[in-house]
């Protein structure tokens, strides 16, 4: 069997983010606790030297793909089309039948990249705590924009609320392997939201 070429180091962004992409799918699936170095470097395909010149530890792949892959991943999922949306719970209601759909195809639940992440690392590292916060502050600030320019009193509870019965009923699918508790979420957070409009 053929060996994988190890990818240059002297194109940095590509390593950047080939390591990134893969250090982020590793801790999504098993784990960061999980994960060493060595898993990073044979599935990014890199040597050592390479990631450790632009990775020097662990840590710092954790914080750059909380902030460049995690991050992203929320505002693609959730906070551009709630923003977009007409109404919050127009919004609410696509992104829990995107999400719904794509796990039904996959027969799949890994979890929310951001929730498990946070329940492994929160009490860990105040590092990796405040790169978290920031992240659940921007997808609470924007939700609450957009809840708020419906006339909803209360916006920024009812954001909390919204991401709270969210990263909850993840939870629950996960660890029911069924996209039933998000579909079921989805379905009385469009309703509270469309009543309360």
């Amino acid at each position: 069997m053929a060996r994988k070429p190890k990818l240059r180091t002297n194109a940095p962004d590509a390593l950047k983010a080939k390591v990134l992409d893969v250090a982020s799918e590793l801790f999504q699936s098993q784990g960061y606790h999980a994960t060493g170095m060595a898993d990073i470097v044979k599935g990014a395909g890199v040597t050592a030297g390479g990631l450790h010149h632009h990775f020097p530890t662990k840590k710092a792949i954790g914080l750059a793909v909380l902030r460049e892959r995690v991050r992203p991943a929320v505002a693609q999922t959730w906070i551009t089309p709630v923003a977009l949306a007409k109404s919050a719970a127009e919004g609410v209601e696509a992104v829990f039948a995107a999400i719904t759909a794509e796990l039904d195809a996959k027969k799949a639940v890994r979890g929310c990249p951001l929730n498990n992440l946070t329940l492994e690392l929160s009490l860990a590292d105040p590092d990796f705590r405040a790169e978290m916060a920031k992240t659940f502050a921007q997808w609470e600030t924007v939700l609450a924009q957009r809840i708020r320019a419906d006339g909803l009193r209360d916006a920024d509870s009812a954001a909390v609320l919204v991401i709270a019965a969210y990263s909850g009923a993840m939870a629950m699918a996960k660890a029911e392997q069924s996209s039933e508790p998000l579909k079921i979420c989805g379905r009385r957070l469009t309703q509270m939201l469309r009543t309360a409009a």
